[in-house]
């Protein structure tokens, strides 16, 4: 077992939302989704590392024209927010005249959702800009952002799981737990 895994303070505790409920609702945002843009050429934005499991599955319900891009960025250190966005990924994707769906795996304080909205619209010009979530934190985020679509609204606790991370560990698990 490596040093950093023997020592991490945090584990797996109560399992949140199960892989089936998570499926089940990610095809059902498919649907919404496809619907929206439907005949339409779509890009996806995945924000890198945590969204790439949902924005994979996400994928497979898309039906039609369909490019992917990736955009890493980071505000997590532990378990809270940095309050810092850090776009570690230059130049960005070319998103000028196209359809963006931005996609994330998680809507908290909404800094990164917002930043990251604000530089793609300034930087790349895209014609529409819509964002979708797997979880949304019923929380106060920055002046009432939400997202176009969202997955599931849970409490203010820190989850793992399905993309989500603590210290880049658990976002192998198929289901979200709640961190113990």
């Amino acid at each position: 077992m490596p040093p950093e895994a023997a020592a991490t303070p945090i584990a797996p505790g109560r399992v949140l939302l199960g892989a089936e409920i998570i499926a089940r609702r990610v095809e059902e945002l498919g649907a919404e989704i496809a619907v929206a843009y439907q005949g339409r050429e779509l890009t996806v934005v995945a924000l890198y590392n945590g969204a790439v499991f949902f924005a994979a599955d996400l994928l497979r319900h898309l039906p039609g024209a369909v490019r992917f891009e990736a955009l890493c960025v980071a505000s997590y250190e532990g378990t809270g927010s940095t309050g810092t966005i850090r776009f570690r990924q230059e130049p960005l994707p070319d998103l000028a005249g196209r359809d963006v769906l931005l996609v994330d795996d998680i809507l908290d304080t909404g800094q990164t959702l917002r930043a990251v909205c604000q530089r793609l619209q300034a930087e790349t010009a895209p014609a529409t800009l819509r964002t979708a979530v797997l979880l949304h934190k019923q929380r106060a985020t920055a002046a009432g952002l939400r997202a176009d679509w969202t997955g599931f609204e849970i409490g203010d606790e820190f989850v793992i799981g399905y993309g989500l991370d603590f210290n880049g560990l658990y976002r192998n698990l198929p289901y979200i737990a709640l961190a113990k």
